[in-house]
């Protein structure tokens, strides 16, 4: 195991199957406040910091405020994705009406409306890469990522052939404006602080 800037990567493990590996990770000694997914393969264990954690609130209580308490809001929860070996726990996932753990506890990306990701140092080049190519493969309509680094947001839309063929960018400080996607509302970013 080693430590890359502010995250901890661990081996390719390109043979085991996700489950064995997250009843593993369940069992490790992970410091209080880490949080762990796996991306092609590869776990990353990224710490929770204050200003990733705001956004993601920020961000999270805005949906539910908007759809009420019975919409299925999610943080930091398994979901398996497309592609070589994906466990991803997003930021913040909306689900579709009426989504339900499938028979092993696990939510299906099929019901996925919106994805959004915050970015942390470490691991930024997952979230604009792989992930993002999972997320359009698994036609999730609307994927955000708030980066406090560049004190942006990138909205992707329209997922086609692996791919996403819209990107707005939105400065910190205005309002994203998602009223025509399957959201259907304004996110206020005046609040979300900057790295």
């Amino acid at each position: 195991m080693t430590v890359v800037d502010d995250r901890i990567a661990m081996a390719d493990i390109s043979t085991e199957r996700l489950d064995e590996w997250f009843e593993r990770l369940e069992r490790m000694p992970v410091p209080e406040g880490f949080r762990a997914e796996i991306v092609g393969g590869t776990v990353y264990m990224t710490p929770q910091r204050g200003t990733h954690w705001d956004i993601i609130f920020e961000i999270a209580c805005d949906i539910r405020f908007h759809f009420g308490r019975r919409a299925k809001v999610l943080s930091d929860v398994r979901i398996d994705f497309p592609g070589h070996e994906n466990g991803f726990c997003p930021d913040v996932v909306k689900m579709r009406d009426g989504a339900k753990e499938d028979d092993t506890g696990h939510w299906r990306y099929e019901d996925v409306e919106f994805v959004a990701e915050v970015i942390s140092k470490g691991t930024a080049a997952n979230d604009y890469g792989p992930k993002k190519l999972a997320y359009a493969t698994a036609e999730v309509p609307l994927y955000l990522i708030a980066d406090p680094y560049q004190g942006r947001c990138h909205i992707f839309t329209h997922p086609k052939d692996g791919d996403y063929t819209t990107e707005t960018r939105v400065a910190f400080g205005q309002e994203l404006d998602l009223t025509d996607t399957v959201l259907g509302l304004t996110l206020r970013t005046d609040t979300f602080p900057r790295d």
